[in-house]
């Protein structure tokens, strides 16, 4: 194992400690085989949750990050979000390919995961097929706003994301251009995914000039949360790591902010019906 996996693993281990720590009662998460193993060698797999709204409901895709809890990231947002109207599907992106974290491996193994899971979730007849976000944290949140963003993932995929929500992404490289609003969240003392570089995006410039018109496409919102690390909503990052010399810490302000924030952006974007 290289030791960037061993961090990542050392991360893993805990984010994924205490796996029931703030449920209540027993989850209604389900597990669910998102495609068949003959449609696809890399099958991908989810925990569902169902809104208890009367007919169709909104739905949100959600996308781990390198260190790929899937679970834990089910029982720390997926059971949120399904608390205020929505079905939520958290994705497995690496435990198909066989993987335990990213291990170096480029984003782009996993940037069609989340359209895969939107055609599942279109053909749900208890889901809105024309109310679905996808939400992504770190690698996960990259992958989210390439999802929306316009290029040929998106323009090759028949169904489409109504919106996006990327947390602490790293924001170097995409263009911008979004085709359905997006939100980023993110730390003004993240030292891994900088803030600065999303500010960039946000505004249509990139480390070297204008890299788009600023006004070009769905414009995004971006909220910068005043002292918060990387991760600040991993209650399990208390006290704080060092990982690869990245500070990662959580911030229980900095959490309950999102959480409305979020709230806020869902309700107008894809919004649960009152």
């Amino acid at each position: 194992m290289t030791k960037f996996a061993k961090t990542i693993a050392l991360l893993a281990a805990l984010l994924t400690g205490g796996a029931a720590d703030g449920l209540t009662g027993e989850s209604s998460a389900i597990v669910v085989e998102i495609e068949s193993p003959l449609a696809s060698p890399h099958p991908l797999q989810g925990y569902l949750r169902r809104a208890n709204n009367a007919g169709r409901a909104p739905a949100v895709v959600l996308l781990h990050s390198c260190h790929g809890n899937w679970k834990r990231l089910d029982e720390r947002w997926g059971q949120q979000i399904a608390s205020w109207g929505y079905a939520v599907l958290t994705v497995d992106s690496l435990g198909p390919r066989g993987l335990k974290t990213c291990e170096g491996r480029a984003p782009n193994d996993s940037a069609d995961d989340a359209y895969r899971t939107l055609n599942f979730l279109v053909r749900d007849p208890l889901v809105d097929p024309d109310r679905i976000a996808v939400i992504g944290f770190a690698n996960g949140g990259r992958v989210a706003l390439m999802s929306v963003e316009r290029g040929y993932l998106e323009e090759a995929a028949p169904a489409k994301f109504r919106a996006a929500v990327a947390f602490y992404p790293f924001c170097l490289g995409l263009k911008g251009e979004m085709t359905a609003p997006a939100l980023i969240l993110i730390g003004e003392l993240d030292d891994w995914a900088l803030a600065r570089e999303c500010r960039n995006l946000v505004e249509g410039r990139g480390d070297w000039g204008i890299s788009r018109q600023k006004d070009k496409g769905v414009p995004i919102k971006l909220t910068v949360l005043p002292d918060a690390y990387h991760a600040f909503d991993a209650p399990q990052l208390t006290p704080p790591l060092l990982l690869q010399g990245h500070h990662l810490e959580f911030n229980q302000a900095a959490t309950d902010q999102s959480i409305a924030t979020l709230r806020e952006f869902l309700n107008a974007t894809i919004g649960v019906k009152e």
